[in-house]
């Protein structure tokens, strides 16, 4: 009978640990921001004592750049995956738009990180978080577009933010723009595709020439 590697188990342990830490800590930042968060009560959320915390994160301002960070990896991994160079400027923003919308599905309350962050550090924390090479990706396929003459005349950073408005807006209202339409579930794989498609038309509109 094959015995697992205790060390392997133990690396598999700290990875599930941390996920825990990071997952609980990410609700109560979203709810509270850095300064009005309490570590008793992510600990409390994640089951785990507070000094398990800091063994990770060594301290809450550790573990607010960690839960900032997380996103910005995982959607850049998401995005390397794509091999947007392979394909043309028009197929790889609808792929970037794609990729952008179903990852806010599926983290609808991730966008009141970057709110919280905005309202009480003024992007302190957000400016060392790289979101830069995270943006370069879209940036690049707008300048290819445009060289190509696919796409009209733009400018680059302020399109950038035009089309990731489109894209995450959705979500950043859902809280509210829920009651608007109490009948429908907004965050359903049915509105959330919708949202896809009618984003994908209304965004190649905007920047084909």
């Amino acid at each position: 009978m094959a015995r697992s590697h205790p060390i392997k188990k133990q690396f598999r342990d700290a990875e599930a640990t941390q996920k825990q830490i990071l997952d609980a800590a990410e609700l109560e930042f979203a709810r509270h921001g850095i300064k009005g968060a309490r570590m008793s009560d992510i600990a409390d959320r994640a089951q785990i004592t507070t000094a398990t915390i800091h063994y990770y994160f060594e301290n809450k301002e550790g573990l607010y750049k960690a839960v900032l960070q997380r996103p910005v990896n995982e959607v850049q991994a998401m995005v390397s995956q794509l091999k947007l160079n392979d394909l043309s400027p028009e197929e790889a923003l609808k792929q970037i738009i794609r990729v952008a919308i179903a990852y806010e599905a599926k983290n609808p309350h991730r966008q009141m990180l970057w709110f919280q962050e905005a309202s009480q550090n003024q992007g302190f924390y957000f400016k060392q978080s790289n979101v830069e090479s995270l943006h370069e990706h879209l940036i690049q396929v707008l300048n290819r577009g445009m060289k190509a003459g696919c796409f009209r005349p733009l400018e680059p950073f302020l399109t950038l933010t035009h089309i990731l408005s489109v894209c995450l807006f959705y979500f950043t209202v859902h809280e509210n723009w829920k009651h608007l339409n109490s009948g429908s579930d907004r965050l359903s794989q049915e509105m959330v595709e919708k949202h896809t498609e009618a984003a994908i038309e209304f965004i190649l509109a905007a920047v084909k020439n």
